[in-house]
């Protein structure tokens, strides 16, 4: 049976063992007979404490074999102020790149803070109409409660690049986009040109998270949306990781990795999750299954996404029904609490460490376990059910 020690805790364990003069098996937490060495007791009492009704030192006297039983307690706050011993995410010296940040309320900042907290070095990429209040923001201190890193330190965002990763080059910019104002004053944001840009300025890149979806039809039913709302769906929320991997792959590292995020409309019915979004999460999903194979082999690059539960983002608000899942996930999840991005962040941060290194190809769910419920327990259906709720 394994034993779950609290972290800052010591335990003393001791294996089961055989008494040679008597050739009986001593099956309890830890039995002595004569023949124990004296160097047990001591590691014991140096970390531990012990229970019996007498010295230890005197059942080691001749006489009959007898056994007594040593109970150890893990001790709590031992060395507090010194460096735990484990598996920390360390991810100093590692650069990454977000693509999709434009506020702080996202998963996509979430995910820059956790991975700065960890260490690494962080570069994003906005969307060109949104570059210049995200970037007076950063600059006005406006994000600046939002950025504080657990160490009380804020997190430090090295470059921002415009980036519209609808189009791969500046060949596919069609003139509408390259007069609009709102793209005016901004250069060298295709995808092609940020990765060029990146390797510029820095050489090489570790880490790679897309974090950025658009369906301009989202609000209508399947049956509704147009040829142009689907396809813009499937460009902007899927294809687009494609295309970000495929030019960010050749600078980066050996034993790099990418990921997204999804959502489960891509295997479930999500009623007003519409205009192909489903569609194309689902497209996310298979991509990145097929993209961890490929990138694997060519460049040694883990590929994973993240299917993370509702969230009340700027961007979820436009579907227009975000409340509405958020407290249907707090009825029906296994853990009925509200999501937080930082849980989304910290996820991230552990598919992007070494301690994920044979990690890839995988939908990691982070949505409370939402996911594996076949039903909504809140429907009246079930109301003669004994159906637990969460202690409050």
């Amino acid at each position: 049976m394994a034993t779950t020690v609290a972290p800052g805790s010591h335990m003393a364990a001791v294996k089961p063992c055989m008494s040679s003069s008597q050739g009986i098996y001593m099956s309890c937490l830890a039995k002595f007979g004569k023949n124990s060495e004296l160097g047990v007791w001591r590691r014991l009492k140096s970390s531990s404490h012990i229970s019996a009704t007498r010295s230890f030192s005197q059942s080691l006297k001749s006489g009959p074999v007898k056994s007594i039983e040593v109970v150890t307690r893990a001790l709590s706050g031992v060395a507090e102020n010194t460096p735990l011993p484990g598996l920390p995410i360390d991810l100093r010296g590692k650069r990454a790149f977000i693509a999709g940040v434009a506020d702080d309320h996202g998963y996509g900042w979430a995910i820059s803070k956790a991975l700065a907290a960890a260490g690494a070095e962080i570069l994003v990429g906005t969307w060109v109409p949104a570059l210049n209040i995200f970037e007076s923001s950063l600059r006005r201190g406006k994000f600046d409660e939002s950025r504080t890193l657990p160490d009380g330190s804020l997190m430090e965002i090295t470059k921002v690049y415009p980036l519209d990763a609808v189009f791969d080059s500046p060949e596919d910019v069609p003139e509408d986009i390259k007069t609009n104002k709102r793209y005016l004053g901004s250069s060298n944001w295709t995808v092609k040109e940020v990765v060029e840009s990146v390797k510029q300025d820095f050489g090489s890149i570790d880490i790679l998270v897309h974090s950025l979806a658009n369906g301009p039809e989202v609000t209508k039913p399947l049956l509704e949306t147009s040829r142009y709302g689907y396809l813009a769906a499937i460009s902007a929320s899927s294809y687009s990781y494609v295309s970000l991997l495929k030019h960010f792959a050749p600078i980066m590292n050996p034993g790099g990795a990418s990921l997204s995020l999804t959502y489960i409309a891509s295997e479930r019915i999500i009623p007003g999750y519409g205009g192909g979004m489903s569609s194309a999460k689902a497209a996310l999903e298979s991509d990145t299954r097929v993209l961890a194979f490929e990138a694997g082999r060519k460049h040694n690059i883990r590929v994973n996404t993240i299917s993370a539960g509702p969230l009340r983002s700027r961007a979820a608000k436009a579907i227009g029904f975000i409340d509405m899942m958020i407290d249907y996930s707090s009825e029906n999840a296994p853990l009925q609490k509200e999501l937080s991005a930082e849980e989304v962040g910290n996820a991230a941060a552990f598919l992007a460490s070494p301690l994920a290194s044979a990690i890839t190809g995988t939908v990691l769910y982070v949505d409370n376990g939402l996911n594996a419920m076949g039903v909504g327990v809140d429907s009246p259906v079930f109301e003669n059910l004994d159906i637990p709720k969460a202690a409050k």
